[in-house]
Formats: C-alpha cells, structure tokens, sequence
C-alpha cells in the first residue's frame, strides 16, 4: 500500500497491491487508473468509488487481487470538505455547468445555515442529479442531461453522519460532511441552496477519508513515478 508521498516504494501491482492517490482538479477517476494502467503496464486495476471531475482528493486504486477488496471499500463512510456557493442554481450542481439561476442570499444567517444543515442530518431518501453516471435503461443519465433531457430516477437512501459549518462568509460557506456510500455531496449543495430559499452549489470538493485511509497517506499524481512496481513483496493484508 501507498505510504507517505515523496519516498521510494516498492509495490508488486500484478500480485495485489492498494495504492492511495491524490486526485487533482479536472481529472475523472478513470483517468488516473489509465494513467497507472499506462505506467506500470498493471492489468488489472480499479478505483473503489467515483470522484467527480471537479472534486479532488483520495482515491483507492486496487491492482491484482485485491481488486476483489473494491466492494468493501465503497461500502466505507466517506468523509468530505467543501465550499458551498449561495445565491446561484446549476444544472449539475456544482461548477462543472454554468449558473442558470440567481437568486438574494445577503439575508441568510450562519444560524440558518446551520439549521440546513441539520435538515439534511440522518437517515434520508436523496434524488440523484442527472449529471451523473448512474444508468437508466443502460445509458448513462449525464448523457442524457447534456441534451437537456430529464429522465425519471428513483431516489436512494443515504445517510448524513455529520454536516458542520466550518467556515461562514457570504455568498461562500466551509463544510465538512461525512457520509454513506451512494451519498451526492453536490445534491446536499443545491438542497440546501432551495431550503434557505437562495439556491446553492458545490463549488469546491475534497474528499479527505475514505474508512480508515486518509488523504495525508495518498500520493499526488506527480509523484506516481516513485512507485517500484517490479520487486515482489507480501501483499497487503486487510
């Protein structure tokens, strides 16, 4: 498994390894496991759980065997931070699509937001945004949405662990959130955004947890080089 970044680490990618990345600004997380695929000529690899293009952070990448480990590890509660933009409505909810929507926010307290963010604590049903990569009829709903369709989806449920203020300076507001698997942190943006009756979006994403891994413990992207992928050692034990 991926230590501290920035020192040589012998991996045996073939035999089963975990490698924890930082991913940056912009890229998918298809795009890093085709990086290392590329890298390392690994064949078999994956990521246990999407990261938008516009959210960075930790992301788990499984090679060899231990891809067996990916459904356990999306089973895991995440833990994110962010910055929540009031006073404008996109499509995709964060900043991926433009604001189509403004709306006054000058009147919305941090005591309200906060009471928003309890609203949407727990236990609930959410409705994913159709800018995401969950298929309907075997076609996935962002395509669909970058037509300006609108297809009916069933909502999920999710749960809200913790949802804090970190940070309150208007039209921006810190979060810190952590949540269950298949839980949209830019559709908590745009609920909250309608509950305060301002509109909202996710203008920044990072994701910092994911279980027990960290994103301290991932490696940047830049820094990929530094993996060995050719001396075998005893695989990770989980």
């Amino acid at each position: 498994m991926t230590e501290h970044a920035g020192r040589k680490q012998t991996l045996h990618l073939e035999e089963g390894e975990i490698i924890l990345v930082n991913k940056p600004l912009d890229w998918t997380s298809f795009d890093i496991v085709h990086r290392v695929r590329a890298m390392f000529e690994v064949k078999k690899i994956g990521h246990a759980g999407t990261l938008d293009p516009r959210a960075t952070g930790l992301l788990i990448l499984c090679t060899g065997r231990m891809t067996k480990q990916i459904d356990s590890f999306m089973a895991w509660d995440k833990e994110y931070t962010g910055i929540i933009e009031l006073g404008g409505v996109t499509k995709s909810f964060d900043t991926e699509t433009e604001v189509i929507e403004q709306k006054e926010f000058s009147g919305v307290t941090e005591e309200q937001v906060k009471h928003a963010f309890g609203r949407f604590t727990g236990i609930q049903q959410q409705l994913p945004p159709m800018y995401s990569a969950i298929k309907k009829n075997g076609r996935r709903l962002y395509k669909d949405a970058r037509k300006g369709k609108e297809i009916d989806r069933p909502t999920r449920e999710i749960e809200v662990k913790e949802f804090v203020v970190t940070s309150f300076e208007l039209p921006f507001i810190g979060f810190r959130v952590v949540c269950s698997k298949g839980t949209y942190v830019r559709s908590l943006a745009n609920d909250v955004g309608a509950f305060l009756g301002c509109g909202g979006y996710l203008k920044q994403l990072t994701r910092t947890r994911i279980g027990e891994f960290r994103l301290e413990e991932a490696l940047p992207v830049e820094l990929l080089h530094t993996l060995e992928p050719k001396i075998q050692r005893p695989a990770v034990t989980i």
